[in-house]
């Protein structure tokens, strides 16, 4: 196996690519992200990292616009992201002053898909170390959630994870995701994400994603955050009580 994890262009015997499955474990051990689609709104929530006490809070971001229709939410290297942020932006915005309309999703989400499989396959580079989720709205209004990942693979979601524990997040949301209204869909994102993380809202920070004309996008602050935190507490000590009182019974 040693000869063949040195280069990124070289096949194994038994057909795999060495250094884009390092690549997809460096997404396993970064933050977790989830992304849930509603009826009319985009819900991005992820893991936040504790931040020195010093360091301004603001500047470590996992959520960012893309174009004001767009937004994106990332897992693995910071670093490498950003790099590929910065590109997809300036393909947004060339795409808007060729064409004179807004980039749909499902071109920036190709866009991407096709800039980190291009570092899969020449030699003299590593693949970017980071997977996307990208939502946003179409021109006609309609929502699109979609994931990439190293090996420049893209595919839409109506609710995913990605990260450490995406597994566990997207298992629960198979079970509970629901087509549902606003406050339903930011309850199902941070459900899913307290599923690996712990309760606070110093550990998570959510981001809701309506149409342009709406609103757009909108950070929750902590306060908010705080009170989706209480009330699915709330819902679920009463759901543990109905339940031990109906045993109680039987």
């Amino acid at each position: 196996m040693a000869k063949y994890d040195r280069a990124i262009t070289v096949f194994s015997p038994d057909g795999h690519l060495f250094q884009v499955e390092y690549a997809l474990e460096a997404v396993r051990k970064g933050s977790t992200a989830v992304g849930v689609r509603g009826k009319d709104i985009l819900v991005l929530a992820v893991e936040r990292k504790s931040t020195a006490k010093l360091q301004e809070p603001r500047t470590v971001r996992k959520i960012v616009k893309l174009d004001e229709h767009i937004v994106a939410a990332f897992a693995g290297l910071t670093a490498d992201a950003r790099v590929l942020i910065n590109k997809a932006r300036i393909e947004a915005q060339s795409y808007r002053l060729t064409l004179e309309d807004p980039v749909t999703v499902e071109y920036i989400t190709k866009y991407i898909a096709q800039v980190q499989q291009r570092y899969t396959q020449s030699g003299g580079v590593r693949p970017f170390g980071i997977s996307t989720l990208i939502v946003g709205f179409d021109v006609d209004g309609t929502p699109r959630l979609f994931q990439t990942d190293p090996s420049g693979t893209f595919s839409e979601w109506k609710a995913n994870a990605t990260g450490r524990n995406s597994k566990t997040v997207r298992e629960y949301l198979e079970k509970n995701y629901e087509d549902a209204g606003a406050e339903q869909t930011v309850q199902l994102a941070v459900k899913a994400l307290m599923e690996v993380v712990e309760s606070g809202t110093r550990n998570v920070e959510v981001a809701v994603m309506r149409r342009p004309k709406e609103g757009g996008l909108k950070f929750l602050s902590d306060e908010e955050v705080d009170a989706v935190i209480k009330k699915i507490e709330e819902e679920k000590a009463a759901e543990e009580a109905a339940a031990s009182s109906s045993k109680s019974q039987k």
